[in-house]
């Protein structure tokens, strides 16, 4: 998807009533939002933005390397809130690439399979904390957000944990295919596993990158439409009168495709005037 005129990216738009978490694997993204909060993240960092009652934000694609591309390749995973949470305060959270944990691990064969911790528990390893509204901040909910990078012909196994989980897999890049329960699949392919049983992931004979989102249902009624995600139409409704009237806060910089300075380097500057540099 590729918004804007002059630079790439996704120009000023609103929120309400969920969590983006956004994963960028290469390239970097500026930030801006409706409560003064900016910043510049990318090659591994995460940005958790908990949107809560209404936030406006710009996620723009700036092109720092002048003599070469700028390729930008990132997920975002939007994780709803539950319906006392649908209108908690806007937090805006790094998890800077150099602080995420990450682990490897060594099968029955020596192979190597390295997990970047982004939400949850791993091999008994924890992630950095998520925000204080978010689904992920209650630790029996099991909100897990790993990205697994396997090396050629290793194998990994998933623990069982309840025959409620949610569990789905991301093989999103690789020329090989990923065998589970002797189903070989190929790449660019969701797999949805079951919760409550040991999966067994064994890799081709090329490296496979996956990402794997897993979590207890929030058991809620869900309705998203457009930028919004609530429990009812008539709180779809409101959401957009609410923007209509207030924007959210406002916006508070002189374009909607705002940029950094192209030597800015990583940072954010948080609402509160807190700035984190690297």
């Amino acid at each position: 998807m590729y918004h804007g005129t002059t630079v790439p990216g996704f120009p000023a738009h609103p929120h309400r009533g969920f969590e983006t978490v956004t994963i960028v694997l290469k390239g970097f993204i500026d930030h801006h939002d409706s409560y003064g909060a900016q910043g510049r993240y990318g090659n591994g960092d995460v940005q958790w933005l908990t949107t809560g009652k209404g936030c406006m934000h710009s996620e723009m694609f700036p092109l720092v390397n002048i003599e070469r591309d700028n390729p930008c390749e990132l997920f975002q995973i939007w994780l709803n809130l539950p319906a006392k949470d649908k209108f908690a305060e806007p937090h805006f959270k790094m998890l800077w690439a150099e602080d995420i944990p990450k682990i490897t691990i060594s099968d029955s064969n020596n192979k190597k399979i390295s997990v970047n911790i982004i939400s949850g528990e791993f091999n008994n390893v924890k992630s950095l904390a998520s925000p204080p509204s978010s689904w992920a901040s209650v630790p029996n909910n099991k909100v897990g957000i790993f990205l697994i990078d396997m090396e050629p012909d290793s194998s990994i196994t998933l623990p069982k944990i309840s025959d409620t989980l949610i569990r789905n897999l991301y093989f999103y890049s690789g020329d090989d295919v990923v065998i589970i329960d002797n189903n070989q699949i190929n790449s660019n392919k969701r797999i949805k596993l079951q919760g409550d049983k040991e999966v067994t992931i064994r890799n081709g004979n090329r490296q496979s990158l996956l990402l794997l989102l897993e979590a207890e249902p929030i058991n809620e009624n869900v309705v998203q439409y457009g930028p919004f995600v609530m429990n009812t139409e008539e709180e779809i409704r409101k959401a957009y009168s609410d923007y209509r009237e207030t924007g959210f806060g406002g916006w508070k910089w002189d374009r909607h495709d705002p940029v950094n300075e192209r030597e800015s380097g990583r940072f954010a500057k948080l609402s509160d005037g807190r700035t984190e540099q690297r």
